[in-house]
Parts: structure tokens; C-alpha cells; sequence
């Protein structure tokens, strides 16, 4: 429920934050990408720690509830930074959670975004940083 929640509010502040840029002319070139410290893993710039969710439901199989999921969630992520941050495949910290109720397959989909670091930059209004080893 709280997720849910969380994704109603992130539309709602990407919905007026997004018609602002815009109205500006921005939001096509950047999205709100410049709201999240990012950091370069693996030949990728990921955000820290935000995450993105999506979740499907109503489907006949786990893999049609799978791909409903990740669709969803690169729709969304893109709409919001821009598509080449909405590649659930680049994507971070992933996670899909399902379940099967009645023959009914629903999924939860969660990750980092993630972009392809081209040119070996940031590319962000914010400094991108190597993650730490562990």
C-alpha cells in the first residue's frame, strides 16, 4: 500500500514538475534526472538510491506477468528521466517479486534506474561517482 502511495505522489510531482520543464523546453533533453546524486557502476550512471517500481497483474502466465512488470516500469522511468534511463535490462539492484493467486500471476517490479555511460561522463547536473568496492 505504501508503495502504491509513493508512486501516486512521484506521478503527481513528475506530472507538474515535468509540465513546468516543458513549458520551459527542457524535460525533452534531461527529464528530472538532476533530482538524484548518481554514480558510475559497470560502464553505466545509476541514481544512489532511488528507486523505481511497477507492478502487473490479471495475467496468464508468470513471464506475461514478468514482462508487464518491467514494461511498466520502463514506461514510467522514461517518462520521468527521459528513455535512456527506462532500460529495465541496465537497470540496478532488481528485483521482481510474484505471485499466483486463482491461476492469476501478478508481479512487483523494482530498481535502480540506470543510463549508458557514453563518452565515460556523468552527463547529470550532478557529479557522477565511482561506486565503492565492497
Amino acid at each position: 500500500m505504501r508503495r502504491r502511495l509513493n508512486l501516486v505522489i512521484s506521478i503527481a510531482a513528475a506530472t507538474l514538475v515535468g509540465s513546468t520543464l516543458v513549458g520551459a523546453g527542457a524535460a525533452g533533453a534531461q527529464g528530472l534526472e538532476f533530482l538524484h546524486s548518481q554514480r558510475v557502476e559497470g560502464g553505466r550512471v545509476c541514481f544512489n538510491d532511488h528507486f523505481h517500481s511497477s507492478s502487473s497483474g490479471g495475467q496468464a502466465t508468470r513471464a506475461a506477468a514478468e514482462k508487464e512488470a518491467a514494461a511498466g516500469w520502463s514506461s514510467f522511468t522514461a517518462l520521468e528521466y527521459g528513455d535512456r534511463w527506462g532500460s529495465w535490462r541496465i537497470a540496478a539492484s532488481k528485483s521482481m517479486n510474484c505471485s499466483n493467486s486463482s491461476g492469476s500471476w501478478g508481479c512487483q517490479a523494482d530498481a535502480r534506474p540506470c543510463r549508458p555511460n557514453v563518452g565515460g561522463s556523468s552527463g547529470g547536473s550532478r557529479r557522477a561517482r565511482p561506486a565503492k568496492k565492497q
